[in-house]
């Protein structure tokens, strides 16, 4: 009895192996946790459970690329951070992902069986499934590929031609497949029947039959393997017991060796029945399958090792197997029946093959399946991880510049607000200093200038005529005149200095001011830098209106005249032709103004300067001379011809006449001119004195206003790159947030690849190890 006979013996009777779980496994819901393995549990589990665990990982790995398309979709990333080309990386694997969930939704465990006709393979299937579902019966029986696997829909049992989605009663597959059906199908169409899961537990742990019809029948078996067998896990070679390994069956699996490296490979020696009634040569003839198999799979194929190959060959009978388990479906014992002697040990050994056969096929499906498809969900896992570092370190390492940036801009911003606070005193300091430096400048040259007024009077020359109307318009041209005089003079004398010192005072403040702004913004505007001609003060004297009370006084006047002289001996005033005193004053022939607090206006001609008597007595006695007429003259006559002499007299008065002639004859338009520009230059004097400080400080004010309105344009300026810094500050505060934000979001993604990677690792080191092969 073989090994793996006695290994048969110690399973527990009638236990189907498949039926048992992992423990651990869990429903859907459950967390995903690493299998723990026994001796005692169906190997297929492995593969149900392998094929839920990698499913929940990818449904995680679709989640976290989607999240992070969205991720990078939303927060809008610069080019700097990510480039275009890791952005359509990350939407390819979306698509790569969805397409690998497809894939693993379809994936199972796909054993296909092959061999000669009659040989028994439908009835090793049905065997397998428990369950009479595939036609079987002597001759050429099944005429075409038949695929059968488990039914989504509960207690429903249907069939699917190929390129059709009609579903047909599945008691039609005895007629469709079977050879002597009326409607024939070629031999390389396939005909999938689809069996309830809860009728088969093999089809409940995703396993895949594929009968075949007889490899001696047809000359397509290149074609049947590009077709059916690239994609299978297992192949098992149904022989006769009863006939030895044939050329044709070897020469099938030489081609399917040459296209698959190392295929899973099980001969299972069917009709061992027979063997029962020759019990002389049973051990025999089993040897000598034995090694013709062994020699085939070890040195033709090379496809098992020579001490493994016991685990791979198997002497049984699916007939009975089939019948046995029908039996036990029904209630009945499995030896019920007309079974030849041997039943338990071929039974045993079917069931040992069966385990054998779970654990190949779980091994190779978990492999061949899953093994690609976690190296790819590492391979995307690693790339977004590797993009979503690169985000994380850009955005670090720009979050960090801008926060620098942002430090120095509020450093500058502090710098230029203290700056300009002590920058404004010190100009309004400076303006102030410079104001008065003006003030008094112009209060001096002023000044200098009215005492010189004669002199600018006298270089006057336009048309003079006594005329009144003639007289009013040389007035005005006078006024003009000195008004443009001196004007123009005390520009000569101040302008050239006080444009060098606006000039410097102006270039101080911009360079000064300049070195407040920001580099890019120190190219001024023509409208905020000074003005480019000199600053000029204008000198708003209005002689027009100030001197518009000037009131001539022409009349010729004889010098030796009785008022003239009263005037020399007694000062003060003098007698008017209507024989009235008048004061002197700068304008003669007009009355000045008696104090409120001075004599009755009846008694104001007798008053003068004087204090003394004399004057007083005198002026009573020339008034009352004058008042007599010509008494009085006679008296006075009298009195000098005894006195002096009348010849004295005569010629006294002959000069005195001659005088008077000449003085009269000499008084012209000239000497009227003379004596016109002489009251002028006095009555323009004592007005101009009074308006000197008022002058200064007017053209103090225009400097002050001209300095101040420079420093109030730069100070906007500086304003204006002040605000746009504190602008441009918010805005980096703005975008550094939101690098924080891009940071930490990178971040999660990141943890979540690795996470992803990790839970790819357990699932390789749960089903993918050496350890568990």
């Amino acid at each position: 009895m073989s090994a793996n006979l006695l290994r048969s013996l110690s399973i527990m009777d009638g236990q189907p192996l498949h039926q048992t779980h992992l423990r651990g496994a869990g429903d859907a819901s459950s967390p995903r946790s690493t299998p723990v393995f026994d001796s005692n549990i169906s190997p297929l589990q492995v593969f149900v459970q392998a094929k839920k665990n990698i499913n929940d990982i990818f449904v995680d790995i679709e989640a976290y690329l989607k999240e992070t398309v969205h991720f990078v979709d939303e927060k809008n990333i610069q080019a700097e951070i990510l480039s275009l080309e890791d952005k359509d990386t990350i939407k390819e694997h979306v698509k790569k992902v969805g397409g690998i969930r497809e894939v693993l939704k379809r994936d199972h465990m796909k054993v296909v069986f092959f061999g000669r006709t009659s040989n028994g393979k439908s009835t090793v299937i049905n065997a397998m499934l428990r369950d009479k579902i595939l036609p079987s019966g002597i001759g050429h029986t099944t005429s075409c590929f038949l695929q059968v696997e488990g039914s989504e829909t509960p207690n429903e049992s249907y069939l699917i031609l190929e390129n059709s989605t009609e579903r047909r009663s599945v008691q039609s597959v005895s007629q469709l497949a079977h050879a002597l059906c009326k409607e024939k199908l070629t031999e390389s169409s396939l005909v999938r029947v689809f069996w309830p899961k809860e009728k088969c537990p093999l089809l409940r742990d995703d396993v895949v039959f594929v009968d075949s019809p007889g490899i001696d029948v047809s000359p397509n078996l290149d074609e049947w393997i590009d077709k059916y067998c690239l994609d299978a896990d297992v192949f098992v070679l149904v022989s006769n017991a009863e006939s030895t390994l044939m050329l044709t069956e070897k020469n099938f699996f030489h081609k399917v060796s040459n296209q698959i490296s190392k295929p899973n490979i099980f001969i299972l020696n069917n009709r061992w029945d027979a063997s029962a009634s020759e019990i002389d040569f049973v051990d025999q003839v089993r040897a000598q399958h034995m090694e013709r198999a062994s020699d085939f799979l070890v040195s033709e194929l090379k496809v098992v090792a020579k001490e493994q190959v016991g685990e791979r060959i198997f002497f049984t009978s699916a007939k009975e197997v089939l019948q046995a388990r029908l039996q036990e479906q029904k209630g009945l014992p499995l030896s019920s029946g007309a079974l030849a002697e041997g039943f338990q040990i071929r039974y045993f050994e079917f069931q040992d093959f069966e385990r054998k056969f779970e654990e190949c096929i779980s091994k190779s499906a978990v492999q061949t399946k899953f093994q690609q498809h976690s190296h790819r969900g590492k391979s995307i896992a690693g790339e977004t991880k590797t993009i979503m570092e690169k985000i994380f370190v850009a955005s670090q390492n720009l979050r960090s510049q801008k926060t620098m940036l942002r430090k120095e801009l509020w450093d500058k911003i502090d710098f230029t607000d203290k700056q300009l606070q002590l920058l404004t005193h010190e100009m309004k300091d400076k303006i102030r200093q410079m104001v008065e430096d003006v003030e008094c400048k112009v209060s001096k040259a002023l000044s200098e200038e009215i005492r010189r007024l004669g002199v600018l009077v006298d270089e006057f020359h336009a048309p003079f005529h006594p005329d009144p109307l003639v007289l009013n318009v040389y007035k005005k041209e006078l006024h003009s005149y000195v008004e443009s005089g001196l004007g123009s003079n005390l520009r000569a004398r101040l302008s050239t200095a006080l444009a060098m010192n606006m000039e410097s005072s102006q270039k101080e403040m911009t360079e000064r001011m300049s070195a407040l702004v920001a580099p890019d913004k120190q190219n001024f505007n023509a409208s905020m830098l000074p003005r480019r001609e000199p600053f000029e003060v204008l000198y708003r004297l209005n002689c027009d209106n100030l001197c518009g009370d000037f009131r001539e006084d022409i009349a010729f006047k004889f010098s030796f005249g009785i008022n003239a002289l009263m005037k020399r001996f007694f000062g003060g005033g003098y007698f008017t032709s209507r024989g009235k005193l008048a004061q002197e004053g700068p304008s003669r022939g007009l009355p000045q103004p008696i104090s409120p607090l001075g004599p009755p206006p009846e008694l104001a001609p007798f008053y003068t300067s004087g204090n003394d008597d004399w004057s007083i007595v005198s002026r009573i006695a020339v008034a009352s001379i004058t008042s007599q007429g010509t008494m009085g003259g006679l008296l006075l006559a009298g009195f000098l011809m005894k006195t002096v002499g009348w010849r004295v007299i005569v010629v006294t008065g002959i000069l005195y006449g001659g005088l008077y002639m000449y003085e009269r004859l000499t008084w012209t338009n000239k000497a009227k001119e003379r004596e016109f520009k002489r009251q002028y230059v006095d009555h323009a004097t004592k007005k101009l004195r009074l308006i000197v400080d008022l002058t200064s400080a007017n053209c103090s004010h225009q400097v002050q206003q001209e300095l101040s309105s420079t420093f109030a344009r730069l100070c906007h300026l500086v304003d204006s790159s002040t605000s746009e810094m504190e602008q441009e500050m918010k805005q980096l505060e703005s975008e550094i947030q939101k690098l924080e934000e891009l940071t930490a979001s990178s971040k999660l993604l990141k943890n979540k690849a690795n996470y992803l990677i990790s839970e790819l690792d357990m699932f390789d080191s749960a089903y993918l190890s050496e350890k568990k092969q």
